[in-house]
């Protein structure tokens, strides 16, 4: 049996450029940016007024006056107004352009205005204050987001105040979502008594969307030639095959033998770890992927956010992630020599310390126990006892 350790290099081992491509900048959440973004003018791009109050030049303070006439009151997006004397002032409102006359913005606060005057009524003015000065934070052509980081909110922020309509991104693998079974029957419908919704393939969707992927499901029934048709079809039209269920020793689990009919090479089928023991992978000729993950539910979770998210980031030229490790809060005894994947929830304590607290289920069929957890804690196969203030890897979801 393969270990996790093993599992996952021969996954990560089998990374791929999709190419690139261009899109509307306000749909690039979640993508991963292909090309640098460069400022197209100074940021700020004027000297920048950050406090409504006057504008003054400071060596007017300097020269003993603290009354000022005001001349004019500026608004942001209008045309600077000059000052033609020491002893004049400009009103004027966060976010426009200093005057050049002027090097200097005193707060509201700072003044008592009166019959078009404004008298200076603290000492502690400093030249220059409350204004954010040209090219300060990026230089024209500076890169303000460097190639190779996923687009975040910020990111579009960035896009946003530079110009940038459209942006390169990597093109993403296309992947297929397959539930199999005829146990299994879509959402809208009422179940017999010995049949359930289909829900993996609806939880998978839901996860790779927030990763920038547009996944196709479909369903395969318990039918050794239908399945071995539909997967073929589906190794021709995508980069990647996440299947769920059909890949266990029972007598309707036509999934393997489908595989290996088609060609598809097996770089393993079970791994010593629980939930997910009967995870199968392995790569079809023309270089499709296959992720074959076992039915249950919490099986199928994990292994996606174990091997499936990681790969996914590498292939996308993501930088790997830092690890993260949490306390656990409580004794945990597990038997089996498998390395095991805890329910959690996890939250951090005054010392600063992130805490795992089990959540302990009915199993990897109990999916609503899902909800009430954020993480699993990876705990290795050479023990079967785990102490409360241990320190172990965890996998959030959430």
């Amino acid at each position: 049996m393969t270990t996790v350790e093993e599992a996952e290099k021969l996954v990560l081992a089998q990374l791929k450029d999709y190419g690139t491509e261009t899109t509307p900048f306000e749909q690039a959440t979640g993508r991963v940016l292909a090309e640098a973004l460069k400022a197209d003018r100074d940021l700020p791009p004027f000297n920048r007024v950050t406090m409504d109050g006057i504008a003054i030049n400071y060596t007017a303070l300097q020269n003993g006056i603290n009354t000022f006439r005001i001349k004019a009151t500026q608004a942001a997006g209008e045309e600077p107004i000059a000052i033609d004397e020491l002893n004049e002032c400009i009103e004027i409102m966060t976010g426009a352009v200093l005057p050049a006359t002027t090097d200097t913005v005193i707060r509201y606060e700072d003044v008592e205005i009166r019959a078009g005057l404004a008298s200076v009524h603290v000492q502690s003015i400093k030249q220059g204050q409350n204004i954010h000065p040209q090219g300060i934070d990026k230089k024209q052509n500076d890169v303000v987001a460097a190639s190779g980081q996923m687009v975040t909110p910020a990111i579009i922020s960035i896009a946003a105040s530079i110009g940038k309509t459209h942006l390169l991104v990597k093109k993403p693998p296309r992947v297929a979502i397959i539930s199999s079974g005829d146990e299994l029957v879509d959402v809208d419908q009422v179940p017999s008594a010995y049949q359930i919704r289909k829900s993996n393939s609806y939880t998978v969707k839901a996860v790779l969307e927030q990763h920038g992927l547009s996944p196709q499901i479909l369903h395969i029934p318990d039918d050794p030639e239908v399945t071995k048709q539909q997967i073929g079809h589906c190794l021709e039209n995508y980069d990647v095959l996440l299947l769920s269920g059909g890949i266990s020793m029972g007598k309707f689990d036509y999934i393997p033998q489908a595989l290996e009919d088609l060609q598809v090479e097996k770089f393993f089928h079970k791994v010593a770890q629980r939930p997910g023991k009967p995870f199968w992978f392995g790569r079809h000729k023309n270089g499709a992927l296959v992720f074959a993950f076992p039915g249950n539910p919490v099986a199928t979770f994990m292994c996606l956010h174990r091997y499936f998210l990681p790969w996914l980031r590498a292939t996308q030229g993501l930088a790997e992630q830092l690890p993260l490790y949490a306390v656990l809060s409580k004794d945990f005894s597990f038997q089996p020599a498998l390395e095991y994947y805890l329910q959690v929830k996890l939250a951090s304590n005054p010392k600063g310390q992130l805490i795992a607290s089990p959540v302990e289920g009915n199993g990897s069929g109990d999916f609503a126990n899902l909800a009430d957890t954020d993480a699993f804690l990876e705990l290795p196969l050479e023990r079967n006892e785990f102490k409360a203030g241990e320190i172990f890897r965890a996998w959030k979801f959430v």
